[in-house]
């Protein structure tokens, strides 16, 4: 509690001047304790503030009760606010609020007084920070909001909460930022959920010897592209080449290879349908010879199409990732997924990952975490499932989450480019998780370095200059 709010105050002074006036709203359990500590810190630095306590002194107990103690002990003043009136005179007059009125653990409805005087809180002109997490939001997904702080800056204890990805309650928290209080990474070991960070894509990229040649990265092949979309898989390929793949062959019809071969001059072609639009009799066995295969992109959902699809899936007995027109094609026949041995990585939007569930994309938006882990299990895939927040789930239901990544991704072909991206890293890595963490997150790390560096805006990123970007974020991790 000691280093919570310590930390937390440093946090607020970096932001905070000292002639701005601070009121500390603190409310019973740790949450509270956070809060007395954050008022002795405040004082420590010689911060003009009032430390606010809403609840009843029965309420205060324990290390809270201790930090309560010391804060007055080194002359800090405690004001017992009991009405509405109070706090709104104390809000008005500051420039700044601390929540510190409620930590996790919260569902269903607010109770009075509390309920309203959140309502005090988000009225207030002041800015606001969160202790952990705004006062009233759940911290796990799949909860409705009764009444919650909205905070302009939410200081996350140790690690972020479950609902700071979930698209209904994560614009509460305001920009977050995780507090390190000195839990050892071993307290961790055991959880089967985490965020993936810079560090994480550092410590586990894959490094290349002065000895590599190109079949030391891998040999794949790209599936897709019906007359009225080439670009689809131009866009995956040329990603997979530009993300490290050794050889590429793109498997497209005989009229797409002209305008694919001429945006891709590296990749090699292979013809998958004669000119009647039959499927040519090898075309599937000679997948076999490859490392990794992606298919989907761009291919249309024609009968013909699904029925390629679903063989490469049932008879290709090496890593296959399927995405775009690929998801419909499977859904059909969903057992033979689950039938694989070899790896199969699927790479949903949320309407896409809405019909192979058989959800709605809000059911899909309130419980992205538990949905995509059932689904996984069940057909033993790992699924992408794409978004602000991309969370990836393995067959063993080992979750993921990725928030790299901007608006100017919503694009068409992001989604092509990604695949691209995943397919090159599952050829290079020896682990399958963080090959498919390291794509999400170099995927979205591209867009953002775009945008920052002033070479592009949300409005006019395409996936092309994704492509052509990637080798600056790569250079951030090598």
């Amino acid at each position: 509690m000691e280093n919570a709010g310590r930390h937390m105050a440093e946090k607020i002074s970096e932001r905070v001047s000292l002639d701005q006036h601070i009121t500390i709203v603190i409310g019973g359990g740790n949450n509270g304790g956070d809060g007395f500590v954050i008022a002795r810190c405040l004082k420590e630095k010689g911060y003009q503030h009032h430390a606010c306590q809403l609840v009843p002194d029965q309420k205060i107990k324990g290390d809270a009760l201790y930090h309560k103690q010391v804060y007055e002990q080194f002359g800090g003043m405690i004001e017992r606010v009991e009405t509405l009136d109070q706090l709104k005179e104390k809000c008005a007059s500051s420039d700044v609020v601390v929540d510190a009125v409620l930590g996790i653990g919260i569902t269903g409805t607010i109770r009075e007084p509390l309920r309203r005087m959140i309502e005090v809180i988000n009225e207030a002109e002041a800015v606001v920070f969160s202790v952990d997490i705004p006062s009233g939001l759940p911290a796990n997904e799949n909860e409705v909001v009764d009444m919650s702080v909205n905070a302009d800056y939410t200081f996350v204890v140790e690690a972020p909460k479950q609902s700071a990805f979930v698209e209904g309650l994560a614009p509460y928290y305001g920009e977050w930022e995780v507090v390190s209080i000195g839990i050892p990474l071993a307290a961790f070991s055991d959880q089967k959920q985490m965020r993936w960070q810079h560090m994480d894509v550092q410590r586990t990229f894959p490094k290349r010897t002065s000895f590599s040649h190109k079949g030391s990265h891998g040999k794949g092949a790209v599936v897709g592209g019906q007359l009225s979309m080439p670009g689809s898989v131009a866009l995956t390929a040329r990603a997979a080449l530009r993300s490290g793949a050794g050889l590429l062959t793109v498997a497209t019809v005989k009229d797409n290879i002209p305008v694919v071969a001429n945006q891709c001059v590296e990749a090699m072609y292979h013809v998958w349908r004669d000119d009647q639009g039959i499927l040519i009799d090898d075309s599937v066995s000679s997948l076999n010879h490859y490392d990794a295969i992606a298919i989907g992109m761009g291919m249309g959902r024609a009968d013909e199409s699904q029925k390629l699809t679903l063989r490469i899936v049932n008879e290709i007995n090496r890593p296959v990732i399927v995405d775009a027109d690929g998801l419909y094609h499977i859904k059909s026949d969903l057992e033979v997924v689950r039938a694989r041995l070899a790896p199969l990585v699927i790479t949903p939007h949320l309407g896409e990952m809405a019909m192979l569930t058989e959800t709605t994309i809000a059911e899909i938006k309130q419980a992205p975490f538990s949905i995509t882990k059932q689904f996984a299990q069940k057909y033993q895939v790992y699924v992408v499932l794409k978004g602000k927040f991309t969370i990836i789930t393995t067959p063993r239901g080992e979750q993921v989450v990725t928030d790299t990544g901007n608006p100017g991704l919503a694009k068409g072909g992001s989604g092509d480019v990604l695949s691209g991206v995943i397919l090159a890293f599952m050829m290079q890595h020896n682990e399958r998780l963080p090959a498919i963490a390291n794509a999400c997150y170099l995927h979205g790390l591209t867009a953002d370095m775009s945008i920052t560096s002033g070479r592009h805006t949300e409005t006019d990123l395409l996936a092309s200059d994704v492509i052509d970007e990637l080798s600056v974020a790569f250079r951030t991790i090598v």
